[in-house]
């Protein structure tokens, strides 16, 4: 049994139109296959810069929300976003779930491996992975964080400096565009599944707030996930319409790449 859980949240993202991606957010539950559908009732507004991240009362009281309702669902938990925040407390439950055995494949443009240092922005869409590797907004972090060995990194072609240092120094498994399967070789042990939605290629899908050049074909994402074995969870995510007649293909191309998802 698979529940879709809907995290219309959208105050970790920088851009102006970030409310957005609350719409893109309900339209990935609607299209989405699951048995059952529950949607966290987050807050819809703005909050308060504090340590270095925008909106971080909104963003706590969100989180503290999600694992409210994430306690409530035994099924296994397709997550909707929203910007990339909504993982934290799915990925979070996975860890204490599956503990070490866990691995984490994280499916983005961007590594999302700043910290409220080296993030002027404050955008904490941009700090999720830090954050659930134990480094990042205290109000945040989960109990026990992934170790650096448990992630994989797939598809990332714009991360920054400071980004690519953590990711050297830590050990990282990190794969682009050009090695993009290799990500998905050999994953053993359960696997939970991030993706973000700007991994794509922005000529084949376009509902994005940041449109990554040279990204991931549609059809080659969907081939790769269809092919996991053993995944316990997953989620979509930093999903923003247009409002332009694109919306309904790119609505199709969610709906089977949570097809294709062997949940």
């Amino acid at each position: 049994m698979t529940t879709v859980l809907c995290v219309p949240q959208w105050q970790g993202s920088g851009l102006g139109d970030s409310p957005r991606l609350s719409a893109g957010a309900r339209r990935t539950a609607e299209v989405v296959p699951a048995d059952s559908r529950v949607d966290v009732p987050v807050l819809d507004t703005g909050g308060k810069p504090e340590a270095g991240v925008r909106s971080l009362d909104v963003l706590v009281e969100n989180l503290r929300r999600t694992r409210e309702a994430l306690a409530g669902i035994d099924d296994v938990v397709l997550t909707a976003g929203g910007d990339c925040g909504v993982d934290l407390a799915p990925i979070a439950a996975a860890r204490a779930r599956h503990g070490d055995r866990l691995t984490v494949l994280w499916i983005d443009a961007h590594p999302d491996l700043y910290t409220p240092r080296t993030l002027r922005s404050g955008s904490f869409h941009g700090m999720v992975l830090r954050t659930l590797l134990g480094d990042g907004p205290a109000p945040l972090l989960p109990d026990g964080p992934l170790t650096p060995e448990q992630v994989i990194i797939a598809g990332e072609r714009a991360g920054d400096t400071t980004e690519h240092e953590y990711l050297r120094s830590a050990g990282i498994r990190r794969h682009g565009v050009d090695d993009f399967e290799a990500a998905f070789e050999n994953l053993a042990g359960p696997v939970y599944v991030h993706i973000d939605l700007d991994v794509l290629e922005p000529t084949q899908f376009g509902s994005l707030g940041y449109r990554e050049p040279d990204g991931v074909a549609p059809d080659r994402l969907i081939g790769l996930v269809s092919g996991l074995r053993d995944v316990v969870g997953a989620a979509i995510t930093e999903h923003m319409p247009t409002g332009e007649p694109g919306d309904d293909d790119d609505a199709e191309v969610i709906r089977r790449l949570a097809a294709a998802l062997p949940l």
